[in-house]
């Protein structure tokens, strides 16, 4: 099920150091169209929502409060390819990792406030943008 959407989330950490009109940036310079884009926040149970999908896994507790620590973006990306070029265009989740001139390589300060999430698959993707997304705020 291939789509060319993907969701992407400019973290807590990014957003507070004012990167998110580079990143936005760097994402249309991709080639990435915004299809939906909202800042908001993620309360606790929010967050936790989320990611349930880790919930049992040790760094859990922390990754939602972290998430839950201030406003974030939320956007539905498109582009041809759009899960697999966007994962490309971010970088490893470890910015020391990540290539040069990635988004996380430029903005990120470490694996825990790595400044973006990328959908994995599309799957998820469509998942991920129907949490923040209403259908009447998807274009």
């Amino acid at each position: 099920m291939e789509t060319n959407k993907t969701f992407t989330m400019i973290k807590p950490d990014a957003v507070a150091n004012g990167h998110i009109g580079a990143i936005l940036d760097h994402i249309t310079k991709g080639g990435f169209k915004i299809t939906a884009l909202k800042y908001t926040y993620l309360s606790p149970e929010k967050a936790g929502e989320f990611y349930a999908v880790h919930k049992e896994r040790p760094f859990y507790a922390d990754l939602v409060k972290f998430m839950s620590s201030g406003p974030i973006v939320a956007a539905i990306l498109e582009k041809e390819n759009a899960v697999a070029d966007f994962r490309t265009l971010i970088g490893a989740t470890d910015p020391s990792k990540a290539e040069a001139g990635t988004i996380r390589a430029l903005f990120a300060k470490s694996i825990d406030a790595n400044a973006v999430h990328g959908s994995d698959s599309d799957e998820n993707a469509a998942i991920e943008g129907s949490f923040f997304f209403s259908a009447f705020e998807k274009f």
